[in-house]
């Protein structure tokens, strides 16, 4: 009852809007317990095209969306409780009925920062054991190019992208280890200026390969994606036991232009991540393919 008196104070809901909204958080705040937890998660990378993922997903008959594409309750909100995660998703009733109709429903969520976040296989092993896990990775160069130029956009970068790059080790110095001694700890530095580390892909699958057997993850490349979308979401449909395929949306999500990046930066990012990538393509058995 104390979070619920808090969120009332927290949303001091004045227009008829923001009444609703509030009346819609308490009602499912209170009927938490008796909602479905994910089938499937979406756990990054960022930029690399989990939204678009997410978006053509929900479009299939069978998948129940969350009330938020991006629920971050494992990495920046997992001190609110397992009630507040399942007040996101549909009722068990809802299922319930959807079954006997003959529409068996699959539900689920994409928040990217969880491939990244050192705590968070652990926590959703232990809550989730059976859960199904989809990674989308981005060639690293592209992937952190584009973060640098989201976080400009949200005005928490106000360096150069190479001023960024070599200024990273120092913001993350010592964060990784605060996350891992510190249940509650929360970095923005980790969040917001990870553009190098959240590109190495093959430490953060090994962190999660460590709680999950590999048949519960799915490794999606974005390239693939976006180059043959029904094909990949064929994959996808397949590997949530989906029947059919949903209509495919070829928009890209969260998209916006910014200016090519300069020669010198892209030769170090390139020889930055060859050995990173080498060790992934290792891990995974096939050619990763971006060093070509």
């Amino acid at each position: 009852m104390q979070r619920i008196a808090g969120m009332v104070q927290l949303t001091g809901a004045k227009n008829r809007k923001g009444k609703r909204h509030l009346i819609v958080s308490l009602a499912r705040a209170i009927t938490g317990p008796l909602r479905l937890t994910p089938d499937f998660i979406i756990i990054g990378a960022q930029k690399c095209g989990t939204t678009s993922l997410y978006h053509n997903l929900t479009k299939h008959p069978n998948v129940a969306p969350c009330f938020v594409k991006e629920v971050h309750y494992f990495d920046v909100h997992f001190e609110k409780g397992r009630a507040w995660y399942q007040s996101h998703f549909p009722s068990r009733p809802y299922k319930y009925a959807k079954q006997a109709a003959n529409q068996p429903i699959v539900t689920g969520e994409s928040s990217p920062y969880y491939l990244f976040h050192p705590l968070v296989p652990q926590r959703v092993s232990e809550l989730l054991p059976h859960v199904k896990l989809i990674a989308m990775l981005r060639n690293p160069i592209e992937r952190a190019y584009s973060h640098y130029h989201h976080e400009v956009r949200k005005g928490f970068e106000t360096l150069s992208f190479q001023e960024a790059i070599e200024k990273e080790h120092e913001r993350l110095l010592g964060e990784h280890e605060k996350l891992l001694a510190n249940d509650g700890y929360s970095s923005f530095n980790h969040r917001h200026f990870s553009y190098l580390a959240r590109g190495i892909y093959v430490d953060q699958l090994a962190n999660w390969m460590k709680w999950f057997p590999k048949d519960q993850l799915l490794i999606e490349k974005a390239e693939d994606f976006y180059r043959d979308s029904r094909s990949a979401m064929q994959r996808i449909a397949g590997f949530l036991e989906l029947k059919g395929q949903g209509p495919i949306e070829h928009s890209k999500y969260n998209s916006f232009s910014y200016p090519p990046m300069d020669a010198a930066m892209r030769s170090y990012l390139i020889d930055f991540f060859k050995p990173h990538n080498q060790r992934l393509s290792d891990l995974l058995g096939i050619d990763i393919g971006w060093d070509r």
